[in-house]
């Protein structure tokens, strides 16, 4: 007589909804498995939702080489999670979806319609039809003394036993959709080492404005500008003065230098060129001619241009004796020395740095401390800049760890 044990799937609990945890509960559905997803929130997604406001950027058409070189020091942690599900395949997993895709002018990918939610509704639709259990406003606790899951639900508390788990509970820099780093301590009871959840993609505060940049400039941006930190090649871009200091794409580009800066000495210092396009030896020439009775304020904006928050700026970090002498002027405005402080506090920065390191777990993304626990998503340590990248990793990720609990679970 056939065992009527051996027709049971397992069961697996994934702890997270957002991109890293749906995907491999995709993974798993398809191969047969009963998956029970838990999230804290009213409903899942909610983070990915967020990033698809002002248009949903799904990945990047950068040629590979330079697409992982997007992940500094993770960069071979990440090639080997991109290696079977990289940004094509991505896109042709959204195909699959019912939506259509296009790469914007930036070398972007967006979904057509540029919107986050006909992606997820379709995706959740799909995960439905396969079986897929979501349960949402229920708060993973950790575990009970004898190993189970503790889950709390509007219900009350629960103990859940799986036969594999994966927590992809995000990072640290979103506690009001979910991602509030509460995982780190439940972590590091059960012996994990977790590297410090820091701040990226964000802005940084200066030692303080003056009243006048402050009161009259703050929120204003600046255009066609471009930051450098010591000898490496400068950035193009734009970005926002704020009450503190500075934030914006540009800023974000180049934040994890700066904060890793930071951590070393104490400040990092970037040098801003206001105008990127005109060579210096143009803006020496312009800047020498005589300007007979017009201010200096005036002799700037009808030579080069310069004005308004850019005029504010170069007034504000410049040193007052050299705005008479054109070649030292000149200078200034090709190499404006900006001293940054401290980055801004991690609730309000796009995505998180730290979490659970790649020498903590294994091939699949399996904690080597906790046998049969998985991780993937932002919870991981890594980063990368907007743009996809960060998007891109934690679908991979998530796919990956989710091959990997089939392979835990195989007889």
């Amino acid at each position: 007589m056939t065992d009527p044990a051996q027709h049971i799937a397992p069961r697996v609990a994934i702890i997270g909804g957002g991109p890293a945890g749906l995907m491999a509960a995709e993974v798993l559905a398809l191969a047969g498995v009963r998956v029970e997803l838990y999230d804290a929130m009213p409903s899942v997604g909610r983070k990915f939702l967020l990033a698809g406001v002002g248009g949903m950027n799904i990945t990047h058409s950068e040629a590979k080489p330079a697409f992982l070189a997007r992940y500094g020091q993770r960069r071979e942690e990440i090639a080997r999670l991109l290696a079977e599900f990289d940004a094509d395949a991505l896109r042709a997993w959204i195909h699959g979806l019912g939506i259509a895709t296009f790469v914007g002018t930036s070398g972007r990918v967006f979904p057509t319609g540029m919107k986050a939610a006909p992606l997820l509704r379709a995706w959740l639709k799909r995960l439905r039809e396969l079986g897929v259990t979501i349960h949402t406003r229920q708060r993973w606790l950790g575990w009970t003394t004898d190993g189970a899951l503790r889950i709390a639900t509007p219900a009350g508390e629960i103990a859940l036993r799986a036969d594999a788990t994966l927590l992809a509970l995000g990072g640290g820099s979103w506690p009001r959709l979910g991602s509030d780093g509460a995982w780190v301590p439940l972590l590091q009871a059960r012996g994990v080492e977790i590297a410090p959840l820091q701040a990226s993609n964000c802005g940084f505060e200066v030692a303080g404005w003056s009243p006048l940049l402050q009161g009259k400039f703050a929120g204003a941006p600046l255009k066609n500008v471009s930051l450098r930190l010591d000898d490496e090649p400068p950035r193009q871009g734009e970005f926002v003065l704020t009450a503190s200091g500075v934030e914006g794409s540009l800023v974000y580009a180049l934040s994890a230098p700066i904060r890793e800066r930071i951590n070393r000495q104490g400040t990092a210092t970037v040098h801003l060129d206001l105008l990127p396009q005109s060579p210096l030896a143009k803006l020496q020439a312009a800047l020498g001619k005589p300007r007979g009775s017009h201010s200096l304020a005036k002799h700037l904006h009808r030579q080069v241009g310069i004005d308004g928050v850019k005029a504010a700026l170069l007034r504000e970090l410049a040193p007052a004796d050299c705005f008479a002498d054109p070649v030292r002027l000149a200078a200034a405005l090709k190499a404006l020395p900006l001293t940054l402080v401290r980055p801004r506090p991690l609730i309000e920065a796009i995505s998180t740095a730290g979490g659970v390191p790649f020498e903590a777990l294994d091939a699949q993304l399996m904690l080597r401390q906790l046998p049969g626990v998985f991780c993937a998503g932002e919870m991981l340590d890594w980063e990368a800049p907007t743009g996809g990248y960060l998007l891109t990793a934690c679908f991979a990720s998530g796919r990956t760890a989710g091959l990997g609990m089939l392979e835990w679970l195989q007889p």
